[in-house]
């Protein structure tokens, strides 16, 4: 598997640790690819899949402002936003912090996005799946070890 090393989702830090990527994020919606940066950074977090986050000016598609907000204790509180490319349109698929908290400050200007809105999303040329459940954003790649959280059961852990 090119530039992915085994990492184990248990041995991520809590509070999680913030990060660059270093390898190629890609994403696609309507048939269209949306993004392609070697610019983007990671949220690490104990038993989570890493969560991409991608600059704002690398995103192709229309933003449109979602519904809702949610808290973070850690980044402080995210909005949503809806993307539309070609044809396609993923309601409330990506967020961002505006005012993030001062550890995580280097996430302004940065939204992270729902794998399973896309048509796809690749690390490093490797397709990830999403993060189970619905709630985390995190994107699972096959060099992942460990137990997941976000499927049924294990929210409270």
């Amino acid at each position: 598997m090119p530039d992915l090393p085994i990492e184990n989702v248990q041995d991520y830090p809590r509070p999680p640790a913030l990060e660059r990527v270093g390898a190629r994020v890609q994403v696609w919606l309507g048939g269209k690819e949306i993004v392609s940066t070697t610019d983007a950074l990671r949220v690490l977090e104990t038993h989570h899949a890493p969560t991409y986050y991608i600059p704002r000016d690398a995103v192709t598609a229309d933003m449109v402002p979602a519904r809702g907000t949610s808290f973070c204790e850690w980044k402080g509180r995210a909005r949503y936003w809806t993307l539309h490319a070609g044809d396609a349109v993923a309601p409330r698929c990506a967020w961002d912090y505006p005012s993030p908290t001062p550890s995580f400050a280097a996430l302004r200007n940065h939204i992270a996005i729902y794998a399973h809105s896309m048509d796809e999303c690749r690390v490093g040329g490797v397709e990830v799946e999403p993060q189970p459940g619905n709630f985390y954003g995190g994107w699972v790649t096959p060099n992942l070890r460990g137990r997941v959280k976000g499927a049924a059961g294990t929210e409270g852990w």
